[in-house]
């Protein structure tokens, strides 16, 4: 297939990415660097898939450019006859939408439309788009599932992402676009991003720095770790979303549609305390770390967990990476990128 993808120059878009070239789909990234964080480390990250394209003779090109540059969308669709789409370029970060509100409007928003009009006129078969664990909110109900309600997020982030769902549910409905949003549970591992906590951890306990840790550690998460995202998001783009036959107007599940849409969360559905994260980081690195306790921030959500019951029905597929693993994983990442003292 001829794949378009969002964000390759991101933490979870340049493992996509990876993952389709070695599997030997044609590529194609769209990225406008940005420098939200390090565009030195987004730059790594493109050398490593340009390196990666020319061992296997993949096919693969990269544009750089802005998704809200309505233009710049419509000539790469216009260029290449794309089969699949998958969007996860976005401007994240729960503590900048706090600081930079327009940054989410323009990104998350404009940007998301361009790329449903592009879709839409461009005969895509299938658009699998990132959303997040974040838009669940004041939902106190755990394990979170697709099927309750996410109406009460918390802060701009996760209100944009929750209005990326139902923009791509309209175009499903008027347009018959197959949409399928994947509702990203804490993600981690080797390539992550900067303003992350288990990169800035990382970087402060080497450098000999304290942490700031907020709720004592006591708050949890469900830690998924970046290869258990990235199947996740190859095995729901390769199956196109459908209607729902049994989906019922008077009842409506938020799931689901009698258009072709549905939702997806991808978790490990293993929460994880902070302390104890920190705790696995500490035995990775094999350095202690200097805790300065924080209450809550704004904004924060105190637990999360994922229910995966319709990811595993739809693609046989759970994540399963142990959170020690992982974090392990990272660590040897990070001390051979940067090396042990930065």
């Amino acid at each position: 297939m001829k794949v378009l993808v969002t964000g390759n120059a991101g933490f979870i878009g340049f493992h996509v990415a990876r993952r389709l070239i070695e599997r030997g789909d044609e590529v194609v990234g769209f990225d406008c660097i940005n420098d939200y964080y390090d565009p030195a480390l987004k730059q790594a990250r493109l050398a490593e898939l340009d390196a990666l394209a020319k061992r296997q003779g993949a096919r693969y090109g990269f544009v750089q450019a802005d998704l809200a540059d309505h233009a710049a969308v419509d000539k790469v669709f216009a260029q290449h006859g794309f089969d699949h789409v998958i969007h996860l370029a976005a401007q994240a970060g729960i503590r900048h939408s706090l600081e930079a509100p327009r940054d989410y409007v323009t990104a998350n928003l404009v940007g998301f439309t361009n790329i449903l009009e592009a879709c839409r006129h461009n005969s895509v078969a299938h658009l699998t788009y990132a959303s997040t664990s974040s838009v669940y909110g004041a939902n106190a109900h755990l394990p979170y599932s697709e099927h309750d309600g996410a109406d009460h997020p918390l802060q701009l982030y996760a209100a944009t992402k929750r209005a990326n769902e139902l923009m791509a549910h309209s175009y499903s409905h008027l347009f018959g676009l197959p949409t399928t949003g994947l509702r990203f549970f804490t993600v981690y591992g080797p390539w992550g991003r900067p303003d992350m906590a288990l990169f800035t951890f990382t970087r402060k306990i080497l450098a000999g720095e304290p942490i700031e840790v907020f709720n004592n550690g006591d708050h949890t998460r469900d830690f998924t770790y970046i290869d258990d995202i990235v199947e996740g998001v190859i095995r729901t783009s390769d199956r196109p979303a459908t209607p729902d036959p049994e989906w019922n107007a008077e009842a409506p599940d938020p799931a689901s549609s009698s258009a072709p849409f549905r939702i997806f969360n991808i978790g490990n559905s293993q929460p994880v305390r902070l302390g104890d994260y920190i705790d696995a980081l500490e035995q990775a690195l094999g350095r202690k770390a200097i805790r300065e306790m924080k209450p809550l921030q704004p904004g924060d959500i105190l637990d999360t967990c994922a229910d995966t019951t319709e990811l595993t029905r739809a693609t046989g597929y759970a994540p399963a990476t142990p959170m020690r693993e992982g974090v392990r994983k990272f660590a040897q990442w990070y001390t051979s990128f940067y090396g042990d003292s930065r």
